[in-house]
């Protein structure tokens, strides 16, 4: 009766032992498994490498996927979160021109450090550590970052300085490359394109409103030139900018005489930090020459986030938004 009991007792002590292995070796297995996976996923991710790109007359060539990037201006930092890139973002500027991220964006771009509040200081950039840059042009140039200078610490540029839509439509598709979301970009691009499309079809048919913007006031009016980005969704949005036939630059200072002249039924007003809004249509209320304008005394004013009208992520929200200021019966 013992020598059963013991026999009994060796071979459940076997069974459990095979059991183990077993259970050992398809742990194994699959741990071989997701690390073959793993690596064929990464050798299909740096066989897209090296990337090139024509940056408006500059070659860029990206190697890697970039690990750690720095956005800087409001709307290229908007269009990485739209994206779903903002995990790697360490830093973003010109917060100083901006209202705040659209709804959607919210929880994620608030999570994001500033590198500064205003334009980005090169000492700020060179030692932030980053490997890639997706920057608005303000921030280079004569008074600003130098590329070259960049590239020597090991930060790829690309600008962004869009003076088409389409163009920046091959800006996202650019991005989506560079990191890796070429579907993403086109889901991206697809949507605004219909949402635009949607106000262009409602709009069909109406009287375009002359449409003076509003950027600031001193000793005449800053305003935007045909060449500026803001012109071309003025006039998606169903308006025509009064000084669309100037194009030598894109930011420009008209007379009052000028506006007078030229006589808007509708003034866009930029909202930023300072001044603010407020103080503007109170500005635009006391200019002797300004407050003769019937769009003044009927106070035909609308009112959008500088970043809204910047390339960038928000064509058809900045569409959406202007086409209901000119034609608010329509909508």
């Amino acid at each position: 009766m013992k020598m059963k009991k013991k026999l009994v007792l060796v071979l459940a002590l076997m069974l459990a032992c095979s059991l183990v292995l077993n259970a050992c070796a398809k742990s194994t297995t699959k741990e071989e498994s997701k690390t073959k996976t793993a690596a064929s996923t990464d050798a299909e991710t740096d066989s897209k490498y090296p990337l090139e790109f024509d940056n408006y007359g500059r070659d860029i060539t990206i190697t890697q996927r970039p690990q750690k990037v720095l956005a800087l201006g409001p709307n290229c930092t908007e269009l990485l979160v739209a994206l779903g890139l903002s995990d790697i973002i360490i830093g973003t500027s010109l917060r100083n021109h901006s209202r705040g991220p659209l709804p959607e964006y919210a929880t994620q771009y608030d999570k994001i450090p500033e590198l500064n509040h205003s334009a980005a200081t090169r000492e700020a950039t060179i030692s932030s550590g980053a490997d890639f840059i997706y920057g608005i042009d303000w921030e280079f140039g004569d008074s600003g970052l130098d590329i070259d200078e960049l590239e020597t610490y090991g930060m790829t540029t690309y600008m962004n300085a869009a003076t088409t839509v389409e163009k920046q439509y091959q800006e996202i598709r650019d991005i989506g490359k560079i990191f890796g979301v070429e579907e993403k970009a086109e889901a991206f691009i697809a949507d605004q394109k219909t949402r635009i499309s949607a106000v262009q079809d409602k709009i069909s048919g109406q009287s375009k409103p002359n449409v003076l913007i509003y950027d600031s006031g001193n000793d005449g009016v800053f305003t935007c030139s045909g060449t500026n980005f803001e012109s071309l969704l003025i006039d998606m949005a169903g308006g025509k900018n009064v000084f669309g036939n100037i194009t030598e630059k894109a930011w420009v200072t008209v007379s009052y005489e000028e506006v007078l002249a030229r006589e808007p039924d509708v003034i866009v007003i930029h909202d930023y930090d300072s001044p603010s809004v407020k103080e503007k249509i109170a500005e635009i209320k006391a200019n002797d020459m300004l407050s003769q304008l019937e769009c003044v005394k009927n106070e035909r004013f609308v009112v959008i986030e500088l970043e809204s009208v910047l390339p960038g992520d928000r064509l058809a929200y900045s569409v959406e938004k202007l086409a209901k200021g000119f034609y608010p019966n329509l909508f």
